[in-house]
């Protein structure tokens, strides 16, 4: 029977509670063979014939007398495993290289399984590696057997924050609140409550301000593996950022012609003038 790839696959995913990386599973590969070599060198240790063959029993070929045979060999004492006898299909005929080819096209069988069968579980590739994950369908039944309260949805404010932080990271506060034309602070505290964005360090710029960036918890939040995965955004690009930074810094308080209204100005001498106290008028 041929080895069974994709079973071992599933054994191991439900295995492990943490994201399983190829790397990892490759390198279970590797310990299984390690472990096979002392065992195969004994079985064909056990298998090769003798080089001589030993004398007959109390013949001493020396000297032709006879000597007393050779006592019996002590009883030799062997472990028995506890384990069950190898599956032919799991543990027989294991390549020596599993590629990763190999491994992401049995996890999408697996997945595409999974998917047909409507059992609740699905399998999903995050920045960490593959993992089975319970279907959204079925998240209330999870928050109601660990006792959790239902998801807050971010505000449309702290959307916006994370959107700028996510395309232009690192970045500071005061960029963020340039960018958006209103405070940050809100959003920032909420975004890193919720461990979606971090603190990155401090930018090298006069005031040494602190700077955000965007955790492995919003790649699995937005369902990425990496941020080269974001779509494409002209609005949210470096390069637009940086052009409207610079022209937001370097901005002119707008003056009477910028807004359409007519430039015009009282004359100096009129503008300077103050108008003469009227007398009182007096009586007869």
């Amino acid at each position: 029977m041929a080895f069974n790839l994709k079973k071992v696959l599933k054994a191991l995913l439900l295995s492990s509670s943490q994201p399983l990386a190829i790397k990892d599973i490759q390198a279970a590969f590797t310990r299984f063979h390690d472990a096979q070599m002392p065992l195969m060198d004994e079985a064909e240790a056990a298998s090769a014939p003798a080089a001589t063959e030993p004398a007959a029993a109390g013949e001493n070929v020396a000297n032709g007398s006879v000597s007393p045979a050779p006592a019996a060999p002590a009883e030799e004492i062997t472990e028995v495993s506890d384990e069950p006898p190898a599956d032919p299909e799991l543990y027989s005929e294991v390549p020596t290289l599993i590629t990763a080819t190999q491994i992401r096209e049995a996890m999408d069988a697996i997945a595409a399984e999974l998917r047909a069968s409507d059992d609740g579980l699905l399998l999903i590739e995050g920045n960490a590696g593959y993992r089975l994950v319970t279907h959204p369908r079925f998240a209330r039944w999870v928050r109601i057997l660990r006792q959790e309260p239902p998801p807050v949805k971010l505000s449309q404010s702290a959307v916006e924050t994370l959107a700028v932080i996510a395309y232009r990271q690192p970045v500071t506060r005061s960029e963020i609140e340039t960018i958006r034309g209103v405070s940050a602070e809100a959003g920032l505290n909420k975004l890193l409550e919720r461990e979606l964005v971090y603190i990155v360090g401090r930018a090298d710029s006069p005031g040494r301000p602190i700077q955000y960036g965007t955790t492995d918890q919003f790649l699995e939040f937005i369902g990425i593996k990496s941020l080269d995965e974001l779509p494409a955004s002209d609005v949210l690009s470096s390069r637009q950022i940086d052009e409207w930074l610079k022209n937001s810094s370097t901005a002119h308080a707008p003056t009477d012609t910028d807004m359409g209204l007519a430039d015009e100005q009282l004359p100096l001498e009129a503008a300077g003038a103050t108008p003469e106290k009227s007398e009182p008028a007096t009586g007869n």
